[in-house]
């Protein structure tokens, strides 16, 4: 019977009980071996270049080198190693960011003991780990339909500017659209609020710069 290697373990965390704790969940299964403890990213990298662990649980809220950037330097290093984050923050934003940056997967601290051994194992073979928690939220949002982005001016407000930006005065943009003077006027406080100007000249370039409108070809003799 052929004896398995024990899964090699880099422990990335600020908290001196944490790693200790960590530590002798790991040490207690002859599963897994615990190389070495890093107190930053700074040192986890270190570390991680000499002992070439096979996973690294890795914190992201850590001083000198915090657990995002390591993540990155180890990837641009190519440090063969898989990054399981461990840590309190569930937030889209470190979510994204860590597995951006190279994250196999993403526990939060109060995962079971069993649950996080698994996890462990999975990383391990370059299987994706995700929390329930994080798992489910992650799922919601791609299963939403991306709200459509607003729009900047109205449909009557792009046609009494594409109006102005033709040469028309306030009384020909009235005649052309069948409205009153008046509510062209209107229409033109409100496009300059939302420009931020207050003149149409600079209204008018300005929805040329940000493409709202579209300079006309010159027709063809």
């Amino acid at each position: 019977m052929t004896d398995v290697a024990p899964i090699t373990l880099l422990i990335a965390d600020d908290h001196p009980v944490v790693r200790d704790g960590l530590s002798g969940i790991f040490d207690n299964d002859p599963g897994f071996k615990v190389l070495a403890q890093a107190a930053d990213g700074a040192e986890a990298v270190r570390l991680a270049e000499t002992l070439r662990p096979d996973v690294i649980l890795m914190d992201l809220r850590m001083p000198t080198m915090d657990g995002v950037t390591a993540i990155t330097e180890l990837a641009r290093r190519s440090v063969p190693t898989y990054v399981l984050v461990l840590t309190t923050y569930d937030t889209d934003s470190h979510v994204h960011q860590a597995i951006d940056a190279g994250a196999t997967g993403y526990l939060l601290k109060d995962a079971p003991r069993d649950e996080l051994v698994r996890a462990v194992r999975e990383a391990a073979q370059g299987r994706s780990v995700l929390s329930p928690a994080v798992a489910s939220r992650l799922l919601s949002r791609v299963r939403e339909p991306a709200p459509e982005p607003p729009r900047l001016l109205s449909q009557r407000e792009l046609e009494v500017l594409k109006l102005v930006a033709a040469g028309q005065s306030n009384r020909q943009a009235a005649a052309t659209l069948f409205l009153s003077e008046a509510t062209i006027k209107s229409h033109l406080l409100n496009i300059y609020a939302k420009l931020g100007l207050n003149d149409r000249a600079a209204a008018v370039a300005e929805a040329y710069n940000r493409g709202l409108l579209t300079p006309e070809r010159p027709a063809e003799q």
